[in-house]
């Protein structure tokens, strides 16, 4: 027959119940957080790269492209329109200055100078003789004058003798009317001829002038032929390499076509580039780092091309080391534009992350979590970026790229593997 519980034996399986509730919630919870631990997003440590925040200088630079080319470089152009007869040099070889490379067809240019060293004689000549007709009729003109001064000074004695005559009663005075008029227009004579001299003088010397002039541009011009036929044999203007030359022999040249290229290749410079809205970061005499392959090289902005072409604006960096080993003709770059300078500044290494100034998702180590945090980045350099906000001095940050985890809030840091 059944009896009935107490209330003590309810409590008892009522308690019983209730253990076994919890036990199987407490089990439960505790899979629910194994599970979530061994699913959440993890990272191993030596698979990223982490820099701490620390407190210092940076000198701020802007960032650009260029490439490296020679120190020096020269385009020979065909100083006329020719063929090319011969060559003798090949690209790639060192030439030494005065050195012949090819050698045009000259026929047609040379007797054009014999022609000018013909005309050059008879213009000579006819300066020369235009210089003795003017000493003959100078000379004859003086000559002349000489003549109605003697005469002059006799008209003059006459006059005195008739004044005289006529003072003692023994002249009349229509004769001493007659040589006072005689001496006078002797007198005017004179003078006339005295200002054709002189006007005569003047004349020959401009006529001298002009022929000497005529002669001088004559002479700029044969010079120039003679220089036209100099180079047309197409030397070597200096020690370089040559890194071009049209070895086509009889091909057909014209005036100012390029013949040969010649490059300096001990000494080097970079070129570059940078966008027209960072024009006010640049100025000729700043400092630059170059990033020549794996070599950090110094210099300073040369040149600034005062104007902008399709947005960008040209410059030339002149290097501290124009010889160093990694330099090659053509070989790009990354250049620097050191513009400003600050100290005290909580900066991080520069890496890949960092595209401009602007805010940024970082991942920060947090005990054995990285957390990602909104950080405030402003300028940088080649070497560190300036943090504004979101990070403490001593912090570490991961700095390499973390695009694989980009919507994870929280990564696990998993040790690196020891080595066997």
């Amino acid at each position: 027959m059944d009896r009935q519980l107490t209330d003590k034996e309810k409590w008892q399986d009522r308690r019983k119940v209730i253990i076994r509730w919890s036990a199987g919630g407490a089990a439960a919870v505790a899979a629910v957080v194994l599970l979530a631990f061994l699913i959440q997003p993890s990272v191993r440590e030596s698979s990223i790269r982490l820099a701490a925040a620390d407190t210092g200088s940076i000198e701020f630079a802007v960032s650009a492209t260029g490439k490296v080319v020679p120190g020096y470089e020269e385009i020979i152009n065909s100083p006329i329109s020719s063929r090319v007869m011969e060559v003798y040099r090949r690209a790639g070889e060192t030439v030494e200055a005065g050195e012949p490379l090819l050698r045009l067809e000259l026929s047609e240019v040379q007797t054009e100078y014999d022609n000018m060293l013909d005309e050059e004689r008879m213009k000579e000549l006819k300066l020369e003789q235009l210089r003795i007709t003017n000493r003959n009729n100078i000379s004859e003109m003086e000559m002349n004058i000489e003549i109605q001064e003697m005469e002059l000074d006799r008209k003059a004695a006459a006059l005195r003798n008739e004044k005289y005559l006529d003072s003692l009663g023994a002249g009349t005075p229509d004769k001493v009317r007659e040589a006072e008029l005689d001496y006078t227009v002797s007198s005017l004579k004179l003078e006339d001829n005295r200002r054709k001299l002189q006007n005569q003088r003047d004349l020959a010397a401009a006529d001298e002038a002009v022929a000497e002039l005529e002669l001088s541009i004559f002479r700029k011009n044969k010079e120039q032929t003679r220089r036209r036929l100099y180079d047309a044999g197409v030397r070597a203007p200096y020690a370089a390499t040559l890194t071009f030359i049209n070895s086509e022999i009889g091909a057909q040249v014209g005036q100012g076509e390029k013949l040969a290229m010649l490059a300096d290749l001990t000494r080097f410079k970079v070129e570059g580039e940078l966008g027209d809205m960072q024009a006010g970061k640049i100025a000729e005499g700043y400092r630059t780092t170059v990033l020549a392959g794996r070599d950090t090289l110094t210099g300073m902005v040369s040149v600034l091309s005062p104007m902008s072409t399709d947005g960008l604006i040209s410059f030339t960096v002149q290097l501290d080391n124009e010889s160093a080993p990694a330099l090659r003709s053509g070989l790009k770059c990354d250049i620097y534009v050191v513009y400003a300078y600050r100290e005290n500044v909580l900066r991080l290494p520069s890496g890949t992350y960092y595209k401009g100034e602007g805010n940024y998702d970082l991942f920060v180590r947090e005990g054995d979590r990285l957390v990602r945090r909104r950080v405030a980045l402003g300028e940088a350099n080649y070497d560190y970026v300036e943090v504004i906000s979101g990070i403490e001095p001593g912090e570490q940050v991961v700095i390499s790229d973390m695009q694989d985890y980009s919507r994870q809030p929280e990564l696990k840091i998993k040790p690196s593997k020891k080595k066997k």
